[in-house]
């Protein structure tokens, strides 16, 4: 699934036909939702292989002693977001896992992949295909809520399920911190955190902090490899568009013909756009990070998330830093 491979043969665990369909939905999201490029979309078919990975499902497992006890099983509404590919199958897994019932509200940007990976994952454990349905209308009736959303979608949410227990998750970002000594090799690396997905997810770094003096010609020609981005046409779109208004307003940017780059505070970026912000001291900045906390997802840099790897989390890294998994065993 996560190469443009003919059928292997029923090996893999699907016959041709089911194959066929699988194959058919990933080629064809592109016309539903213009930033699904095969691509892309077969890229984080990939990551959801790293995601399922036996090893990493395991040792995730093993921090909750409580999972193989019977439970009330409850319905859970799992309301998910279409900005990135296949973004709800981790929600999808930690509630069948934890022995409910999923209700699953999808995106009307999601293209149809979410049901059809899930019809692949049910093919495989046919058990499973009573926990879970897809709502055609409203949510309905349920006992819990996993909403993920923008932060203005969120303030919906919260009112709207105030009357159950429930996760909801805000638009959030994410930043690279560089110290000067990274490696081309690491650079180059970052280009996959900044252009993966063409930047639209909340794991995508929006902003980079470096030091004073930095020389920012190393990140463009680091990021050189993604110039063909400029390529699809809603990004090019996004490209000229806060270009032209850029140079109107008579703010200072640089550019190398695929990407923007500002100096400023704002952590959030537009597509197209990554923001940059120098520092002096950093042991000052390590100290103002904490109070960025609940607007960041992850921070890529030494020390932190290796760089080229946001956009492959385990199942045990949980969105905005909620243990999904613990919420749902204790329902």
């Amino acid at each position: 699934m996560g190469d443009d491979a003919p059928w292997p043969g029923h090996a893999c665990g699907l016959d041709r036909a089911e194959y066929g369909s699988l194959h058919r939905t990933i080629e064809q999201a592109h016309h539903h939702n213009g930033w699904f490029t095969p691509q892309e979309v077969r890229h984080a078919a990939a990551g959801l292989a790293h995601l399922l990975d036996r090893a990493a499902l395991d040792r995730w497992l093993a921090a909750y002693p409580s999972l193989p006890e019977d439970r009330v099983r409850r319905t859970v509404g799992l309301v998910l977001a279409g900005n990135v590919p296949f973004v709800g199958i981790h929600d999808l897994l930690c509630t069948t896992l934890a022995g409910h019932r999923a209700r699953v509200k999808g995106s009307g940007q999601d293209a149809g992949l979410t049901r059809a990976v899930t019809g692949m994952l049910l093919t495989f454990c046919p058990d499973l295909a009573p926990m879970v349905e897809f709502a055609e209308g409203p949510l309905g009736a349920v006992d819990a809520v996993i909403a993920t959303g923008s932060t203005n979608t969120s303030r919906y949410f919260e009112h709207y399920f105030a009357h159950l227990p429930r996760i909801v998750r805000k638009g959030r970002v994410s930043i690279a911190v560089l110290d000067g000594s990274e490696s081309e090799a690491e650079l180059d690396a970052l280009g996959e955190d900044v252009f993966r997905y063409f930047g639209l997810g909340c794991r995508n770094v929006s902003k980079v902090f470096v030091p004073v003096g930095f020389d920012t010609d190393r990140l463009f020609k680091a990021f050189y490899r993604w110039k063909d981005i400029a390529l699809h046409g809603k990004y090019a779109n996004n490209l000229d568009y806060h270009r032209a208004l850029w140079l109107l307003d008579g703010k200072p940017f640089l550019e190398n013909g695929f990407l923007l780059m500002r100096e400023t505070s704002a952590l959030a970026s537009p597509v197209a756009v990554l923001h940059l912000e120098r520092y002096a001291d950093r042991h000052a900045l390590d100290h103002h990070l904490p109070t960025l906390a609940g607007q960041l997802q992850c921070i890529v840099g030494h020390g932190q998330v290796p760089f080229g790897q946001a956009q492959r989390p385990g199942p045990d890294d949980y969105a905005d830093g909620v243990d999904t998994m613990a919420f749902l065993l204790g329902l």
